[in-house]
């Protein structure tokens, strides 16, 4: 099967989709990955085909204060810069990443089956559940229910404002206005992290998150045999800044030994107890106590999956979600604003308390229970074959 992968190149969206191209090749189909350059070089070395994904940089016209605009008219715009490279690989399906819409647009412009891979857990709204983005749990009883009802009453002009943005950006491509969706999304959490909602949609398929590393470097730890903490500093450009110096500040004299895992340039200067730099994060979190992190999906998931908790210290964007997500589930403590104090006691806490691990192994446990996302995307081009 020839697949299109369509993902912009921040890590939290092109390493899900490199991963998810990985196993196309796995199964024997052939992945082209739709994304910036930055990751030509190591998905070519993976055996994935590799085409730039155009329409990316921001046009005089574009107003990126307005989500809406942004996602949607960008997506147009995306969809005729990338259709004749995208038309020219003759697609069987096209995967397009939840925020890259672009890709979905293609597809439907190509009369091509569509996927949507969503890195993180489902955040269309739900008639059962606060707005995504509160970091709420669910109420509870009729009070419960009744500020749930209002929150949303209180989103719906914006979403609805985000629908008609959508709505007029897809007119202008040439489609029919009304959206009509994915095929199939593919979402790809755990289950730890996602929340029963009442309308979960019955094409969205819970595929467990989909993790790439994008080094083979294996990063020296400090010596000793003191708790070993991992640092990895948000990639995203709306994560906290100065994570790093400030943790270094927090554990100093805290009887650790750190691992701060980065892609950009680590601290100078590091004292004799740390480490820094690029490297594999699955290796690390073999020796890992504790993690400190951001709060974004990928090292949220990755850190669970290895039966680590982990203190979130969460920016903007969905990571404050997250964040209130793994602290519910048991797995993680909260911590806003940075702050060494704060950081120091959560540690403390998480190292101390053997509760926190519990839940971050319980999350790991119950990860199996997931669909495989490349049998649901065969089963997406076998449908269309059977009804054309």
């Amino acid at each position: 099967m020839r697949v299109a992968v369509v993902a912009g190149p921040d890590p939290g969206h092109a390493f899900p989709a490199i991963a998810l191209c990985l196993r196309f090749l796995a199964a024997g189909d052939e992945p082209t990955l739709f994304t910036g350059p930055r990751w030509f070089d190591a998905a070519l070395e993976a055996g994935i085909g590799v085409r730039r994904l155009r329409g990316l940089a921001p046009r005089a016209e574009d107003d990126d204060d307005d989500a809406g605009r942004r996602i949607h008219e960008r997506a147009a715009h995306i969809s005729t810069e990338i259709l004749p490279d995208l038309g020219a690989m003759l697609p069987e399906l096209v995967v397009s990443d939840v925020l890259t819409a672009g890709g979905g647009m293609a597809a439907e412009r190509l009369k091509v089956p569509w996927v949507e891979l969503s890195p993180h857990p489902l955040y269309l709204p739900s008639k059962g559940l606060p707005p995504i983005g509160s970091g709420l749990a669910p109420g509870e009883g009729l009070g419960g229910r009744a500020r749930d009802a209002v929150l949303r009453g209180l989103t719906a002009r914006a979403i609805r404002q985000g629908e008609e943005q959508r709505e007029r950006a897809r007119a202008g491509v040439g489609l029919p206005p009304r959206d009509p969706g994915p095929a199939a999304r593919l979402i790809a959490t755990l289950p730890a992290l996602e929340v029963p909602r009442p309308d979960w949609p019955d094409n969205a398929h819970l595929v467990g998150p989909l993790l790439w590393e994008p080094t083979k470097h294996v990063l020296d730890l400090p010596p000793g045999d003191d708790p070993l903490v991992m640092v990895a500093p948000s990639t995203a450009h709306t994560g906290v800044t100065g994570m790093a110096e400030t943790v270094l500040e927090a554990l100093d004299g805290a009887g650790v030994r750190v691992a701060i895992s980065m892609l950009d340039t680590p601290p100078a200067n590091l004292p004799p107890w740390a480490t820094a730099g690029l490297g594999r994060q699955d290796e690390i979190l073999r020796h890992a106590s504790v993690v400190v992190g951001g709060g974004g999906h990928g090292l949220l998931a990755k850190s669970l999956l290895a039966g680590v908790p982990i203190v979130t210290v969460p920016g903007g964007g969905d990571q404050w979600e997250l964040a209130n997500r793994a602290a519910r589930q048991g797995s993680s403590v909260l911590v806003r604003p940075l702050a060494a104090e704060a950081v120091r006691a959560a540690v403390r806490q998480v190292l101390d308390e053997p509760a926190f691990i519990d839940a971050a192994r319980k999350a790991a446990a119950d990860a199996s229970v997931v669909s495989d996302p490349v049998r649901v995307c065969h089963d997406v081009v076998a449908a269309a074959r059977a009804h054309p």
